[in-house]
């Protein structure tokens, strides 16, 4: 069904698609496996503003008949910060069948939610022998509000015709979102990569609402409805409904903290679109301020309070893993540049932090560091200083003393202080959100059991393959369930403003805490 593997070798995921497309005709390719992506603009978001398709292509599944809307309960609830997160929130759902009408309800008190917004559904159809299930379609509904009020908090509910969340008996289905705020305030964010559907994260999720986050950053790999996670046709396992699932399982806390993903390896399906984010674009709305949204949706700037946030794609940028290196282009490492400079420059913005999915640098024994990061944007994270760096990708918790050119410029132990202004850049791995653990060939060393080594055996992804190295950097390994919780203090002009950065483990033991400090603007 799927391309040659002796030809797949050889192809990018773009190249796949059009033998596919020129191969099979489309009714071939409806019966062996092709997944298509439809949308239905259910009207306007807000006055002045329009749906839109998140892939512009024609539905090709069967079409599916409603049924009493009242017997329909929404689930999977997931904000997103929209361009401006003062004034912008995306809030989206899914239902399990198709309904008429679907609509959010917001307002500032759980009994005045007369304002009514219609949403936007798009239906994802994975057909029969794509991956393990039979034909399954999915609904995802998604409701862009703009005109907020900043640091105000907004009561929502979502429904469609039949299941009105201003009813009386289904108030307890409303939800709560606060927008960003209009100027500087301490607040907190938490982060972690790799989560799939399993009790540890379900663990973790409950764990980070306690944290009360203002956001969560999570680094790619998200759900792992693709287990080989290669980006190709031919990936093997495949299985749509694990989305499903996920959605459920984040819900606790996605319906009211904004959740903010970069997109992994796991996350290009191959099946929805040349890109591999056909069935991602169904699934979020994310902010559209990237620099390529055809072929990089997951790629995304916000500012919340002092703080500048940058999402990445580096599977434009992988060695390792090269079903899209090189689809940009270099279109985003050069929009990277503009937007740290710009950040930089910004009277009202301390720090920047950036966060994707492949290693900057890290010793696990599975993927350790990727050298494409190294070679395209590292230099870049130094030049402008950057503060903070998060990654996933290997299932573990590492953090990096302050690196410079490859090397220690500081060593940074368990409580230390980096200023990334005269000194360089910290990297923390937050890859244990919930799949399954990796190794690290080093002992560990955490709070309360440190370890220190002076050097730790490892290996970069490079073009070619692996190419061994020894390092000095790794300052914590820690191998159990966790996740990266920040907490951000502005301070005056010329005073020291912090970010106070803490390993939390999935029984809420601190396992590092470090600070970046610089002097505010």
């Amino acid at each position: 069904m799927g391309v040659p593997e002796r030809l797949a070798e050889r192809m990018s995921m773009a190249e796949q698609h059009e033998y596919l497309r020129t191969r099979f005709s489309r009714r071939t390719m409806i019966r062996g496996g092709a997944v298509t992506l439809g949308a239905v603009a259910g009207g306007a978001f807000v006055p002045g503003a329009t749906a839109q398709a998140a892939v512009p292509t024609a539905r090709t599944a069967p079409a599916t008949e409603t049924v009493d809307g009242a017997l329909v309960a929404p689930f999977g609830r997931h904000l997103a910060y929209g361009t401006d997160p003062r004034t912008e929130m995306t809030v989206s759902w899914q239902v399990p069948v198709a309904v008429k009408k679907p609509f959010i309800r917001i307002g500032a008190h759980p009994t005045d939610l007369s304002r009514r917004i219609d949403a936007e559904v798009r239906t994802l159809f994975t057909p029969a022998g794509v991956g393990a299930s039979g034909n399954h379609t999915q609904y995802y509904v998604h409701a862009r509000l703009t005109h907020l009020r900043p640091g105000r908090t907004y009561y929502y509910g979502v429904g469609h015709q039949g299941f009105d969340p201003a009813e009386p008996h289904l108030l307890g289905t409303l939800g709560t979102f606060t927008t960003a705020p209009a100027h500087k305030k301490p607040f907190t964010f938490t982060a972690f990569g790799d989560e799939g559907v399993s009790y540890h994260a379900l663990a973790n999720n409950s764990l980070l609402l306690g944290q009360n986050p203002a956001f969560h950053l999570h680094a790619g790999d998200i759900a792992y409805g693709d287990p080989a996670g290669q980006g190709r046709t031919d990936d093997t396992g495949f299985d749509s409904r694990i989305w499903d699932q996920f959605l459920a399982q984040t819900e606790s806390v996605a319906k009211s903290v904004p959740w903010m993903p970069a997109f992994g390896n796991h996350d290009m399906e191959a099946w929805y679109s040349p890109n591999g984010y056909g069935g991602e674009e169904a699934r979020w709305t994310l902010p559209d301020n990237g620099p390529d949204r055809k072929n990089l949706p997951g790629v995304y700037s916000f500012i919340h309070g002092n703080t500048a946030v940058i999402s990445l794609d580096a599977n434009d940028i992988s060695f390792e893993i090269p079903a899209n290196l090189g689809i940009s282009g270099g279109t985003q490492t050069t929009w990277l540049e503009a937007q740290l400079r710009k950040y930089r420059a910004a009277h009202d913005i301390d720090f920047i932090v950036v966060f994707f999915h492949h290693c900057a640098y890290c010793t696990s024994t599975s993927h350790a560091s990727e050298g494409g990061v190294r070679q395209e944007w590292v230099p870049l994270f130094e030049k402008y200083t950057v503060d903070l760096v998060i990654n996933g990708h290997n299932h573990q918790y590492e953090r990096t003393d302050v690196i410079k050119g490859d090397k220690v410029a500081k060593k940074l132990p368990i409580g230390g202080t980096a200023y990334p202004e005269t000194e360089g850049v910290v990297y923390v791995t937050a890859g244990a959100a919930g799949r399954s653990l990796y190794a690290f060939s080093a002992p560990l060393s955490y709070e309360g059991n440190e370890h220190d080594v002076e050097s730790v055996a490892s290996f970069v992804n490079v073009k070619g393959g692996k190419q061994n190295e020894t390092v000095a950097w790794s300052r914590v390994r820690y191998l159990d369930y966790s996740f990266l919780r920040v907490d951000v203090t502005p301070a005056p002009t010329g005073r020291l403003a912090t970010l106070t950065v803490r390993g939390i483990a999935e029984n809420g033991d601190q396992v590092d805490h470090f600070t970046v400090a610089r002097r505010a603007k």
